[in-house]
């Protein structure tokens, strides 16, 4: 059973998720927080799987609740839920550790597979906030897109299938059913690329990749 923590400060956002996430048998909400202070007593309290995190709340905020939660207890992964109209967070919610990101509005399937995906020790991030994700360090750069340096060795054929399915926003099974080719195989090749562009997680991957322009 995946053991969940909400946090948001709006009650009626928290009972519906909750609502969603109990129609699913290896889901259970354990606690549900109002604000990140919260978040982090419940955390230790509790020792969930995985947090579904708000970005705007008062008293602590989601992104500094992320990063205190991923510091103290790195084996829980945290999704952030985001809106449209949080681009000044989306940067800091990446160095803070967040395992997934997930746009408010996604649909219920969305939601479950992301806590399903997390828990497996995968990350995910919506295509669409990939996209704010680069803009943003395009507008920080001064409206060009970071120049680095180019790759000392080149993706394979495969890895670079495999990064296109990392920047659909699909899970290594999905990746795998699309290739034909075993779950194993498709970690093999994450591990292989994100050595290869120097990065730590998925969502850095497509970030890099874009700059060297390897994927549109």
């Amino acid at each position: 059973m995946i053991r969940i923590l909400l946090v948001d400060d709006q009650t009626l956002v928290r009972q519906g998720i909750q609502t969603l996430l109990d129609l699913e048998e290896d889901l259970t909400v354990v606690g549900a927080a109002a604000n990140g202070q919260q978040a982090l007593e419940l955390a230790e309290q509790l020792q969930p799987d995985v947090v579904l995190m708000d970005i705007r709340m008062p008293v602590m905020d989601g992104v500094a609740a992320t990063r205190e939660i991923t510091r103290r207890w790195p084996q829980i992964g945290v999704i952030i839920l985001t809106t449209f109209d949080d681009d000044e967070y989306v940067i800091e919610g990446l160095k803070a550790g967040a395992r997934g990101y997930m746009l408010k509005d996604a649909d219920s399937h969305e939601i479950v597979e992301a806590v399903r995906i997390v828990t497996r020790g995968e990350a995910l991030i919506q295509p669409s906030i990939t996209r704010k994700v680069l803009a943003e360090f395009t507008r920080l750069a001064g409206g060009h897109t970071p120049v680095t340096s180019p790759l000392t060795e080149p993706l394979t054929e495969r890895e670079m299938d495999v990064l296109h399915g990392i920047a659909a926003g699909k899970s290594n099974r999905e990746i795998a059913d699309q290739l034909c080719i075993s779950e194993g195989t498709v970690k093999n090749h994450v591990s292989s690329l994100l050595a290869k562009l120097d990065v730590r997680d998925r969502t850095q991957a497509i970030i890099r990749a874009r700059e060297l322009r390897l994927i549109p």
